[in-house]
């Protein structure tokens, strides 16, 4: 019904940028929040960002000032511009979205992509 895919992942140098995209698709008659999470392995998964539907933001300390979350409503996509990078940055990364499906006005649900690798090495 809904899918999240997320793109812009590779290979840059520590210092360096990137810019995450996910786009949702499917039957979708609204979505919520728009969030990034990263998984650096053998670590837990880690909520890096969050953007609402008002556009308001929140970020995790150890990003904040250095990444940026924003969103295009009109193509249900949400990006993740990554400045500065770290090799501690290193990891998978993960959008989700809260979404209603359908036609109409329902009970939103959680929905995640598959993610996206970023690696961060000189």
């Amino acid at each position: 019904q809904v899918q999240l895919v997320e793109s812009g992942g590779g290979l840059v140098q520590p210092g360096g940028s990137l810019r995450l995209s996910c786009a949702a698709s499917g039957s979708i008659f609204s979505i919520h929040a728009m969030s990034w999470y990263r998984q650096a392995p053998g670590k837990q998964r880690e909520w890096v960002a969050t953007i609402i539907s008002g556009g308001s933001t929140n970020y995790a300390d150890s990003v904040k000032g250095r990444f940026a979350i924003s969103r295009d409503n009109a193509k249900n996509t949400v990006y993740l511009q990554m400045n500065s990078l770290k090799p501690e940055d290193m990891a998978v990364y993960y959008c989700n979205a809260v979404i209603e499906v359908g036609a109409r006005t329902t009970t939103p649900r959680l929905y995640w992509g598959q993610g996206t690798q970023v690696t961060v090495s000189s």
